[in-house]
C-alpha cells in the first residue's frame, strides 16, 4: 500500500518489518523481510536519507544483544521515524502531483475540444435566436437553385408562416424541385388544406406520414438546417446548419426514406393519362376527400378540414367506391393507386 507514496515493494517490506520492532539491524530486518543483508542495509540507508527511519541511539550501559555476537563492533540499528511525521510529506507530494496531473488533463481535454470544434466548424454551424434562425432559413430556401427537401412537423417556432409561404412561392417560381414530407401533427395545428392545394397546383410535391423525427430543410443537397429543441428549457430558438459531410448525406437519405414511405396528400387529374369519359371521372373534390382518407385522416376530421358535413364526405367516398367497383375502403385505396388517382 505504501507504493502509492513512492516506496518500492522491497522498501515497503523493510519499513513494515521495522514497525513491529523498537529497533533493528539490517541483518534482523533482512531475515524478517526475506531479503539479503546487503540489500537490507542499502534500503535502510536510503530510507534514512529520506527521513523515514533514523539511527537508533542505544541507551548507555545497555546489555549487548547476544544475536550480534560477543566480539567486534555492534551493527548499526535503526528505528522508525513516526509515520505521521515521515509519511505526511510523501502524501502531500503525491497529492500535489495528482493535482498537477488533473490540471494537465483538463488543459489537454479543453485543447482537444477546441481543436475538434475548429475542425467541425466547417461542417456544422450553430445559429441562435429567433431573427437569426428565421434569416438563415429564408437564405436556404431563397438561395436554392435546383432542389428543396423539407420536413414539416408541429408548430413553427422561429419562421412566420407568411415568410415560409413567400419563400415557397419564390422557389416554385424559379422552377426549383420542391418536395415536402409533412407529419400528421402538422395538419393538426394548422388550416393548411387550401394552402396545400395552391402549392401543389404550383408544382410542390407533398406527402404525408404518421410522424417525423425532426424538422428540416435541405437546399440543393449542399446545406441542411435542423432546429434544436431548446424552447422547453427556456432557451432561445436555435438551429444547426449542416454543410457538405457524411452528416448531410445521412439527412438526405433520411428524407428519401420518409418520402418513399409517405402518402401523397392529394393530386389533380391533370397529366395522368387520358381522362375517363363523363361521370366516370372523380371530381377534384372527391380526390381531396380520398387523399385525406388515405393519409389516415378520419371522416370527421376530413369534413372539418374541407368545410363539409360528414354525410357529404361519406357520400363522396361511396361514389368513389362505386366508380372503382369495390366493396371496401381498403380496396378503394388499392384501386386508386393502380389507376393513378393518387
Amino acid at each position: 500500500m505504501l507504493q502509492a507514496l513512492g516506496l518500492s515493494p522491497s522498501e515497503e517490506a523493510v519499513y513494515t518489518a521495522l514497525l513491529v520492532r523498537p529497533s533493528a539491524s539490517a541483518r534482523d530486518l533482512a531475515l524478517q523481510a526475506g531479503l539479503g543483508e546487503a540489500e537490507s542495509d542499502r534500503i535502510l540507508l536510503d530510507l534514512a536519507a529520506r527521513g523515514l527511519v533514523a539511527v537508533a541511539r542505544e541507551t548507555a550501559g545497555a546489555a549487548p544483544d547476544p544475536a550480534d555476537g560477543a566480539d567486534g563492533p555492534r551493527p548499526t540499528r535503526y528505528r522508525l521515524t513516526p509515520p505521521s511525521v515521515a509519511l505526511a510529506p510523501l502524501l502531500a507530494e503525491q497529492r500535489n502531483a495528482l493535482h498537477l496531473a488533473e490540471t494537465a488533463f483538463s488543459k489537454l481535454t479543453e485543447q482537444y475540444r477546441t481543436t475538434a470544434a475548429r475542425t467541425a466548424g466547417g461542417v456544422v454551424e450553430v445559429v441562435v435566436g429567433v431573427e437569426q434562425v428565421a434569416h438563415r432559413f429564408l437564405q436556404l430556401q431563397l438561395g436554392a437553385q435546383r432542389e428543396l427537401l423539407v420536413f414539416l412537423v408541429g408548430e413553427p417556432t422561429a419562421v412566420p408562416r407568411e415568410d415560409t409561404d413567400t419563400s415557397e412561392s419564390s422557389a416554385l417560381g424559379r422552377g426549383v424541385d420542391f418536395r415536402v414530407v409533412a407529419a400528421k401533427s402538422y395538419l393538426a395545428g394548422h388550416e393548411v388544406v387550401r394552402d396545400v392545394r395552391e402549392a401543389v397546383a404550383s408544382g410542390l410535391e407533398l406527402r404525408l406520414t404518421d410522424s417525423l423525427p425532426l424538422k428540416m430543410v435541405i437546399s440543393d443537397r449542399e446545406r441542411a438546417m435542423v432546429p434544436l429543441d431548446m424552447t422547453e428549457s427556456g432557451g432561445e430558438p436555435s438551429a444547426i446548419v449542416v454543410h457538405p459531410s457524411g452528416l448531410l448525406t445521412a439527412l438526405v437519405h433520411l428524407f428519401e426514406r420518409e418520402w418513399a414511405q409517405g402518402r401523397p396528400m392529394f393530386t389533380t387529374g391533370s397529366g395522368v393519362g387520358e381522362e375517363p369519359p363523363g361521370d366516370q371521372q372523380p371530381t377534384a373534390e372527391e380526390l381531396e376527400v380520398l387523399a385525406l382518407l388515405l393519409a389516415g385522416i378520419s371522416d370527421r376530421r376530413a369534413a372539418s378540414e374541407l368545410g363539409l358535413s360528414i354525410r357529404t364526405v361519406e357520400r363522396r367516398v361511396r361514389r368513389l367506391m362505386d366508380l372503382s367497383g369495390v366493396e371496401s375502403r381498403l380496396q378503394l385505396g388499392w384501386h386508386a393507386a393502380r389507376v393513378g388517382w393518387v
